[in-house]
């Protein structure tokens, strides 16, 4: 069975960036499980204290992906706006949505207390953000529980299954043979993970990994999903594996059984049972 992606702590939640990738994948799984009460916040939506109004928690979905400098930067003062309307209108928490790219080219299990080493523009924004909110937390310490979730790729959110269309998708072979290994989730185990986090009575960590506790080759998720692919060789600033540690938020929440099986994670992604 697909795990239960839903728990009270989905009561007074606010989710900005509702219409983003991650977003809408979060809205469907939490809308068809009867989570009703969600406030699903765009940008075009009234100004951001209105919608927080009796609220508890935030999750804070909006950013940018791609673009100048300017756009990239804006990662930092969407957090920081977020926290000071949180904090406005009394909210206990906020979850800011980092990523694993802070980590960059670092090898081996990457756990939390690694100083950020990012290579990307979206990466650097994302630590820089990181920090901002760091220092916002010893600025406010009346203000509510702050965690950046270091998110590994999400399936239907990411550049491999959610970009498959009619043509064979290529990927990188390095010298092993084997095809880049990256930390992932279904979107299913995100929505039951998060929804956890909300609900979890002790206070989180101010960065908390967020992934299976095993990474998978995306040859095996393209195999799991039925398609062909195609190998090209790798380039030299190819990266081989980026497995992010979870051990920290399992000490918190329980992960859905089988979260790291690339038929899990096709599974999700499908929105069929395994």
């Amino acid at each position: 069975m697909m795990p239960d992606p839903l728990s009270t702590g989905l009561d007074g939640l606010a989710v900005t960036g509702a219409t983003g990738r991650i977003g809408t994948l979060l809205r469907g799984i939490w809308s068809n499980g009867g989570a009703d009460g969600i406030a699903w916040l765009a940008r075009s939506d009234e100004p951001l204290p209105d919608m927080l109004r009796g609220r508890r928690t935030l999750l804070a979905l909006a950013g940018v992906t791609c673009g100048d400098a300017a756009a990239i930067d804006s990662n930092v003062t969407l957090a920081i706006g977020a926290l000071d309307a949180a904090r406005d209108e009394n909210l206990d928490r906020v979850f800011l949505m980092s990523s694993a790219a802070i980590y960059g080219r670092a090898t081996g299990r990457l756990s939390e207390d690694r100083a950020p080493t990012p290579i990307s523009p979206y990466g650097a924004a994302k630590a820089r953000m990181e920090a901002a909110a760091a220092e916002w937390t010893e600025c406010h310490p009346d203000g509510p529980q702050v965690t950046c979730l270091r998110l590994g790729n999400v399936a239907g959110a990411d550049a491999l299954l959610g970009q498959l269309n009619g043509c064979a998708p290529s990927l990188d072979v390095f010298a092993n043979g084997r095809t880049p290994c990256r930390s992932y989730l279904g979107p299913v185990s995100l929505a039951a993970i998060l929804s956890r986090l909300f609900a979890c009575p002790s206070p989180l960590p101010p960065v908390l990994n967020v992934s299976a506790p095993d990474p998978v080759d995306m040859a095996d998720l393209l195999r799991a999903a039925d398609r062909q692919w195609l190998g090209i060789p790798a380039g030299v600033d190819a990266i081989a594996k980026v497995s992010l540690d979870v051990r920290v938020l399992r000490r918190f929440v329980d992960l859905p059984e089988g979260c790291a099986s690339p038929e899990r994670i096709v599974a999700e992604w499908r929105g069929l049972a395994a």
